[in-house]
């Protein structure tokens, strides 16, 4: 085989594969009758609950707080329906192209070199990422202080309208029995559930290859009592501190497409709050750029400060990923994540398979083979987040230090041997070439542009420096405004009133295998305990 034109057919592939999580396969749009674009908000508004960023934590938490309350979701990026190339997946590739204001995604490299990207688009990181569905480990519900009754029922709220069996084909199966042949065991099925061993998960793709997202979660919104405006950008969250003991959140300010002011401010009433649920990058930049934050960070950007707050942007933490592409004598299947293998040691195993374009170009032949990659859990390491400038809709500078904890290069270490162990597997023999070693897989993944990072002739004889040199992003990354840092375990943020972050900004660890799950639970879990205490609150009275 070709070594040149597989080279190029992994980098048309691989990329595709990183970014095809910019394009959701959305299906046909539901007839949402609250759902606008912020030109037509009007100037000033006044709503109970004002919730900012439509995304995976978001929608949910819009939709369950709108059944008995009035709720403003601000998301700055376009609906996820009705445009072609995102609706179809065969279109992706114009869409990975596009670094457009108005891309599903926002492109931004960390000050680690690893390229990434953040949603932008009403539906969040559904949209974006691969589809995979597996709900938390229980010791991370027991960390979080959380009800576990309400927490299952959150979590088949959401699996109700979302999530689906996958269809498990020829390539996904032999990663299934290669996992397990090598010892990641036990074999669990398929289940939600986070088990050790290997295990078939959820998805949110369907039977037809459409992409569901959180946006659909709308769909149990009370539509009386929710208004979804589009492309609207919050510059900042407004305070009061005359006559309180301390600053009070009491409306936002955001712009249109056209760049037209507008505010929304909280009607009167000891419950109305503001919820930031703008993840992991969006939410402290939006604390930072409101006044809340590090001081003398927000003096050298000429904002006034409301709360000096230094733990705002710090903990920051990504899932550091690397991957062993495989190429393969026989066709595969077109597959995501649909296995995941989870070990004892701290490492997830989980793999996609197919044909893919990049950049609107076919690759120079067909794309036989797939790669099987790990995500390390935690991690350990983290870091921090810092304005660029005063504009929300400029990234934020973020590093996240991976491998800077010498647990967590173990731990890929440990996870890059496995996976080595699964391409010479009897169960996976069939899609590997004969004469194809694993060192020619690693020296063939290593001198990929995976990453911004120098490269070392060593990265195949040092697993240590294949794991730092091939480093790349699962998307999974979380911190910068963590409970008992930032917020309390009701997520208010410590020091002000009526304002509170609801989403993975607030983790110490991704949560599972993948988060997108807990993330959406925890959307509909904070809306109904809102309510309920709004409920007990008017009974009180």
């Amino acid at each position: 085989m070709d070594l040149g034109c597989l080279r190029l057919s992994f980098v048309a592939t691989l990329a595709t594969f990183l970014f095809f999580h910019d394009f959701c396969a959305c299906q046909k749009a539901p007839n949402y009758s609250f759902m606008r674009n912020a030109t037509a908000a009007k100037p000033v508004s006044y709503y109970d609950y004002i919730v900012i960023g439509g995304g995976t934590a978001g929608c949910p938490l819009a939709a369950s707080l709108s059944q008995n309350a009035s709720v403003l979701l601000l998301e700055r990026g376009d609906s996820p329906y009705g445009n072609p190339n995102i609706t179809n997946s065969g279109s992706f590739s114009a869409e990975l192209a596009d670094l457009s204001p108005t891309s599903p995604s926002q492109r931004f490299i960390s000050e680690d070199g690893v390229v990434s990207t953040r949603a932008r688009v009403l539906g969040g990181g559904t949209c974006i990422n691969a589809g995979f569905y597996t709900r938390a480990e229980p010791s991370f519900v027991r960390e979080e202080g959380w009800d576990g009754r309400l927490v299952n029922e959150s979590y088949q709220w959401v699996e109700k309208k979302v999530v689906f069996r996958p269809p498990m084909q020829r390539w996904q199966s032999a990663l299934r029995d290669g996992l397990v042949e090598v010892g990641v065991l036990p074999y669990n099925g398929f289940t939600y559930d986070h088990l050790y061993g290997t295990k078939i998960g959820g998805t949110i793709i369907d039977q037809n290859n459409q992409r569901h997202t959180a946006a659909d979660l709308l769909e149990y919104a009370n539509p009386s009592g929710l208004t979804v405006l589009l492309h609207a950008s919050v510059h900042k969250i407004l305070f009061r501190n005359k006559g309180k003991a301390r600053p009070v959140a009491h409306g936002v300010v955001f712009r249109d497409a056209t760049g037209a002011e507008h505010i929304a401010y909280l009607r009167n009433g000891p419950m109305n709050e503001i919820i930031v649920s703008a993840g992991a990058l969006g939410s402290p930049q939006l604390l930072m750029l409101s006044g809340v934050g590090p001081a003398e960070h927000l003096k050298a950007h000429n904002i006034t400060v409301v709360l000096d707050q230094p733990l705002v942007g710090q903990g920051m933490s990504d899932n550091p990923m690397n991957a062993i592409f495989v190429p393969s004598p026989v066709p595969v299947e077109v597959s995501l994540i649909q296995v995941v293998g989870i070990t004892q040691f701290g490492s997830y195993i989980e793999g996609a398979s197919g044909v893919n374009f990049a950049g609107g170009s076919p690759s120079p032949r067909p794309y036989r083979g797939g790669f099987i990659f790990e995500k390390i859990v935690g991690p350990e390491s983290t870091g921090h987040l810092e304005l660029r400038t005063r504009n929300p809709n400029d990234n934020p500078s973020v590093t996240f230090n991976y491998f800077k904890e010498p647990e967590d290069l173990q731990r890929c270490v440990q996870g890059i041997s496995t996976i080595e162990k699964i391409i010479e597997s009897k169960s996976f023999s069939r899609f590997k070439y004969d004469n194809m070693s694993v060192e020619t897989l690693l020296n063939m993944t290593a001198s990929m542009p995976l990453n911004l990072l120098p490269k070392h002739s060593n990265a195949s004889t040092s697993l240590e420096q294949f794991c730092r040199d091939t480093v790349m992003t699962i998307w999974h990354y979380h911190g910068g405004c963590q409970v008992g840092k930032v917020v309390d375990h009701d997520y208010k943020v410590l020091g002000v009133d009526a304002l509170r972050v609801v989403d993975g900004s607030t983790f110490y660890y991704s949560p599972g295998t993948n988060p997108q799950a807990t993330v959406m639970m925890l959307g509909r879990y904070m809306g109904v305990r809102i309510l309920r205490e709004r409920l007990a609150s008017n009974d009180s009275k």
